[in-house]
């Protein structure tokens, strides 16, 4: 595993455990790295319940409840559909917080709108979803490990406003 994505996965686990929540995964082109990113500190079991991998659009539909209707309209590949991938996980794994992620790879797919390279991320509670649009055209594997990183550096950047809120309260 990348070097960044193991430091960056020790410093969530420690916002996790003084959060005291949940968390979990819904991947479709990262394919699992956030998920073994987030599980590389021991004790991960105590807020970790698990990630799905969606990769194809017929799982987003059946485990996580994404609207096929969306799907054909915009394709796996807009906002609209990782908002729908967090509150699906929530869901599946009764957690506080989830992260979804969903994009073009490469080296096959993408629109003219988004081409490869586009990714989607969203983060967050049912109630408090936020979400970027991120572009990495280096190649396939490249591309998967510069979304998964953005995508952690976003889940701590929101974990740190969460305790920061909670402190205030």
């Amino acid at each position: 595993m990348e070097l960044n994505l193991k430091f960056v996965g020790k410093e969530i686990s420690l916002q996790m455990w003084k959060l005291g929540k949940t968390l979990s995964t819904a991947e479709s082109c990262s394919a699992g790295r956030i998920a073994s990113a987030l599980t590389v500190s021991a004790g991960s079991s105590h807020y970790f319940k698990g990630g799905l991998v969606c990769y194809a659009d017929e799982i987003k539909v059946k485990y996580l409840g994404v609207s096929e209707d969306l799907l054909k309209e915009k394709t796996a590949v807009c906002e609209e559909v990782a908002r729908q991938m967090v509150i699906g996980a929530n869901k599946m794994f009764g957690t506080d917080y989830s992260i979804a992620i969903t994009g073009y790879a490469g080296p096959g797919g993408g629109t003219d709108e988004n081409p490869v390279g586009t990714v989607w991320i969203a983060l967050g509670s049912n109630d408090n979803i936020v979400t970027r649009k991120v572009f990495h055209d280096m190649g396939r594997d490249e591309n998967t490990t510069l979304a998964a990183e953005e995508a952690m550096a976003m889940l701590r950047d929101f974990l740190k406003d969460e305790i920061e809120k909670n402190e205030k309260a």
